[in-house]
């Protein structure tokens, strides 16, 4: 497949796989056509907003629970917001994640990372833990929205909760250095052993907030995420949770949830790893020790919904928004006939357009494919589409 065609392929799909089921072909264009003339840039984008987020600026799941709200959500929200140069949605999304997620002070507290229905009926924090994956989107987002907008009050806040995250989100690990936790608490197993999230971990992310954020802890983060991600995945799988023991190094989470299992947290250390620049420090050697995960999705056709991180026993298709998410990572490593294969599998089974986990995962990897935005080899943000 040509890059053209790829290219043209790849925007037509995200169109249509992002189009609500209740809307004709002929609304989805009027829609699109009015988000441009609004001065929306990435039609996408204006229908997971319709689809997904309130007018307040609340991204809401389909999680089975009500509509709960997950600080990862806004994260990735405000991400996509920049992308899009949509400025108005940026400003909403922000302030109901700091007024909601942190007591009306991004930089003072870090987000709660679970926001819904209580048990007693009322709406609000159901878990004032934070998610340090959400923690260092936001504060990559709000430095990189600051640049492109000219805009340096986004840049203090992002400052404020980068320094944050690195007090109340980051250990010394024996043998890895200063490493990102996924919470402020309960991660921390037993004496000498950490629960790690090799996925919270995007080597662009951590790159890019070391230069926008300048503290030596930053630099020490990236260097302990390429560790964890290849040492957590020592047969090309990335697991979803892993245990660092200081003494035994990486062991698998037995008794987690997942058992060991990559799968819907696991699915974004492949789609991070594609979406790096060519020139990224550590991109080579990450994509090499992934590289049977391509191996796989090649021969089977498909990337699994869940696979044992040892044995490479997949337990049979995922769900369309992991093809979505595979796609930058088969670009980058070189396979074309894995690559046009998923796009088939795309074409012929779509992302549903009420899973918001799998329309996020989509966006990411059909808006990368469809060269709406990129990563300079320093992480920086390089949207399509820069004007203020």
């Amino acid at each position: 497949m040509t890059p053209m065609l790829l290219r043209r392929t790849a925007l037509l799909t995200g169109l249509s796989l992002l189009a609500p089921p209740t809307l004709s072909r002929a609304q989805g264009q009027e829609r699109a056509v009015a988000g441009l003339a609004r001065g929306g840039q990435w039609p996408a984008w204006d229908t997971f907003k319709s689809q997904f987020t309130s007018e307040e600026g609340r991204v809401i799941s389909d999680d089975g629970e009500g509509g709960r709200t997950y600080s990862e959500g806004q994260a990735y929200g405000l991400f996509f917001a920049l992308v899009a140069n949509d400025r108005k949605g940026f400003d909403t999304l922000l302030r109901w994640t700091e007024n909601n997620l942190s007591g009306g002070d991004l930089g003072a507290r870090l987000p709660a990372w679970l926001w819904g229905r209580r048990p007693d009926g009322t709406w609000g924090v159901i878990d004032s833990n934070a998610a340090s994956d959400a923690d260092i989107w936001i504060a990559y987002v709000l430095g990189e929205a600051a640049r492109l907008w000219n805009a340096p009050q986004y840049r203090a806040l992002g400052a404020r909760l980068a320094a944050r995250i690195i007090a109340e989100e980051t250990a010394d690990l024996p043998g890895l250095g200063p490493s990102l936790l996924p919470a402020p608490s309960g991660f921390v197993e037993a004496e000498g052993r950490w629960k790690l999230n090799p996925s919270y971990m995007p080597l662009q992310v951590m790159q890019r907030l070391a230069t926008l954020y300048p503290l030596p802890a930053w630099r020490q983060l990236t260097q302990s995420s390429e560790k964890i991600i290849v040492g957590a995945s020592p047969k090309g799988y990335a697991p979803d949770w892993t245990l660092y023991d200081e003494r035994q190094g990486f062991l698998i989470d037995e008794k987690g949830k997942e058992k060991g299992q990559g799968a819907y947290n696991a699915i974004r250390v492949y789609l991070w790893a594609g979406m790096l620049h060519p020139a990224a420090p550590g991109r080579k050697p990450l994509l090499s020790a992934l590289a049977p995960m391509a191996r796989y999705v090649r021969e089977q056709g498909y990337p699994p919904e869940s696979i044992d991180v040892l044995t490479g026993q997949g337990s049979g298709p995922g769900p369309a928004g992991f093809t979505a998410a595979m796609l930058p990572f088969l670009q980058a490593q070189g396979d074309s006939a894995a690559l046009k294969a998923q796009h088939s599998r795309l074409v012929a089974n779509p992302v549903r357009s009420t899973a918001y986990y799998e329309q996020t995962l989509a966006l990411f990897g059909l808006g990368w494919m469809e060269g709406r935005y990129r990563f300079s080899s320093g992480g920086q943000l390089l949207p399509q589409r820069t004007k203020p």
